[in-house]
């Protein structure tokens, strides 16, 4: 986790009583970062923020708390200069509702590739910022 964080340009937790429940971390283009889909993007844009991971503590789903770490990072984005939010969902495995979510946030798909040697299957999403 440390060596996620050390290459994250944006990280930004989810406190309740003292205990992380959820956390996002984003990545800039021009990082020296390990990760099949962070690449795919850096080839084909120097303007975006890369969401690498979000993780929510399930009790927390569906109150709004995805949605909000998300509109900090198209804060982020939007103070950095950036033209896009980037990301990928998994389709197989299948996430549906990973991909319902990132749907309403205004995320399309831009491309598909295999990972992992192909364990997975991932849709590239990309969402303009406004």
């Amino acid at each position: 986790m440390q060596r996620l964080i050390d290459h994250a340009a944006y990280a930004v937790a989810v406190d309740a009583a003292g205990d992380v429940v959820g956390f996002l971390l984003a990545m800039e283009p021009g990082r020296d970062y390990d990760s099949e889909n962070y690449r795919w993007f850096a080839e084909r844009s120097e303007s975006f923020l890369y969401v690498d991971r979000i993780v929510l503590d399930p009790s927390l789903r569906g109150q709004g708390v995805g949605r909000r770490l998300y509109e900090a990072v198209f804060d982020r984005a939007r103070l950095a200069g950036f033209g896009e939010v980037d990301c990928e969902v998994n389709v197989e495995p299948p996430n549906p509702g990973s991909l319902a979510f990132h749907a309403r946030m205004g995320f399309e798909e831009v491309g598909r590739q295999s990972t992992k040697g192909g364990q997975f299957v991932v849709s590239l999403l990309a969402a303009p910022v406004d």
